[in-house]
């Protein structure tokens, strides 16, 4: 690593560590008027504007409008799930088994961003490190960095208005490879929202890590579902944003029973399925050398069509091919980034399961899958068999994942995979992932149990007493 590099973020590290250091003072409730003071300087309707516009400028992907309500819904859900919850000192204490747990803060986070998403992912990670105590450095990706050096001064500027060291929150200003390197190597905590190379060099990087794996999301659609209310659903999640989010429905996995008017109902919500000749035409500009086109990323349906030199109808929303096929010969089968959905079709329930494994297998190993359907008995049992982290319920995909206010899933932009997805945990990731804890334990007596509680239900245990 070069040597101005490790000494330009050596800098950064010792502003953040003493500021982390004043910050250890602070009570509980001084802490959250800071989580509270940081999530408002941002949602106030003009400046979350200002961000959600000057995302789309600076990336060229996603759609302002949606940023917007991305900013409003992540920031004060966050809020939400960390308002009156215990995050210093203190946080739990069992009695009866002479337990209690201290939370302590990790120290210095690096926060990894990504491009997809430079709007609402700072603001949540700098919450919710402040929540556990902790200073953040944020690097960004370099098609961000003017955005994300706004976002940082809006919130630095919040917690000086509260008496706070502004260095609690701390933005790479001309961020590089080597940069991002460098803070892994010296942070006491990354946390990575971005690539599969960025993740995997946070685990390298010989630092303590949490890091999210590749979405593809797979959703089932059985006999049972309301497919009007199933298409409707999937065009506000695929359309959101553009999918940008990795969480946005990429396979639809519908049984043959209902699978003809399924696609009717995806038209009519504003889908439009393409032929042979046009999906192979689309395929071309999605997939250049094997990988994703950088240029097709979070773009508008009008713009993809033109791309690939097809025609698509007015106000179409989402583009929808048909596939039958998994792996690096079926491209669509893989993460798109895109308002593409690709539609397989099953006729036993197992077919589904199977199908969701491959197609995870292929991209998206451990993130998550959902399903439209009133069979209970289906929906445990694709959570039962599947290799996924989160399984949603007749629930718009990349709007139910991390968090909303109609589900009960912890509001986050990083979603761990599990070791599926070569992560350390398929949790999504909050404060409690920011927090070192101290175990202190009292004696509390002979805990001992009998032989016979332990071994009692033992055909042999119970044959040799006698």
């Amino acid at each position: 690593m070069g040597t101005e590099e490790c000494r330009a973020v050596e800098a950064l590290i010792g502003r953040a560590r003493r500021a982390q250091a004043e910050l250890e003072g602070y009570n509980q409730g001084e802490v959250d008027e800071l989580v509270a003071a940081i999530c408002w300087s941002v949602v106030k309707p003009e400046t979350a504007g200002a961000i959600a516009r000057m995302a789309v400028a600076e990336t060229r992907m996603g759609r302002a409008e949606d940023k917007y309500e991305k900013l409003m819904m992540k920031l004060r859900g966050a809020l939400c799930d960390m308002k009156g919850v215990k995050s210093r000192g203190v946080i739990e204490a069992d009695k009866g088994r002479g337990i209690t747990k201290i939370a302590k803060p990790v120290g210095v986070i690096g926060a990894i961003l990504p491009c997809t998403n430079p709007e609402a992912t700072p603001v949540l990670k700098a919450m919710m490190a402040i929540k556990g105590g902790n200073a953040v450095i944020f690097a960004p990706h370099p098609r961000a960095k003017m955005t994300n050096r706004f976002i940082v001064d809006v919130m630095r500027r919040a917690l000086r208005g509260h008496g706070a060291c502004e260095d609690l929150l701390i933005a790479i200003e001309e961020p590089s490879h080597g940069m991002t390197d460098e803070l892994m190597r010296q942070c006491d905590l990354v946390v990575a929202t971005g690539a599969g190379s960025l993740v995997k060099a946070a685990y390298s990087s010989g630092t303590p890590a949490f890091g999210v794996g590749q979405g593809n999301a797979v959703i089932v659609v059985d006999k049972t579902a309301d497919l009007e209310d199933a298409a409707g659903k999937i065009l506000a999640s695929k359309t959101f944003d553009y999918a940008t989010s990795c969480s946005t429905e990429n396979s639809l996995v519908v049984q043959d029973e209902v699978y003809d008017r399924m696609l009717e109902a995806l038209n009519g919500a504003g889908g439009h399925a393409l032929g042979a000749e046009d999906k192979e035409a689309l395929m071309s500009v999605m997939w250049q050398d094997g990988k994703l086109n950088k240029d097709i990323v979070g773009q508008a349906p009008e713009k993809l069509a033109s791309m690939a030199g097809i025609e698509i109808p007015e106000k179409t929303g989402f583009l929808v091919v048909e596939e039958d096929g998994v792996g690096p010969g079926h491209p669509f089968s893989g993460e798109k980034l895109s308002v593409v959905v690709a539609v397989y079709r099953f006729k036993e329930f197992e077919e589904a399961i199977e199908l969701v494994n491959r197609i995870t297998g292929y991209q998206g190993r451990g993130h998550s899958c959902g399903i439209h359907s009133t069979d209970e008995d289906h929906i445990l049992e694709l959570a039962l068999k599947t290799k996924t982290s989160r399984v949603m319920v007749r629930q718009a995909q990349c709007l139910a994942n991390g968090g909303s206010w109609t589900n009960g899933m912890p509001v986050t932009l990083s979603l761990g995979c599990g070791t599926w997805g070569g992560n350390i945990s398929s949790d999504n990731i909050t404060w409690e992932k920011m927090v070192n804890i101290t175990w202190l334990s009292e004696p509390t007596g002979d805990r001992r149990p009998s032989d016979d509680y332990l071994f009692g239900e033992l055909e042999e245990y119970r044959s040799g007493k006698d």
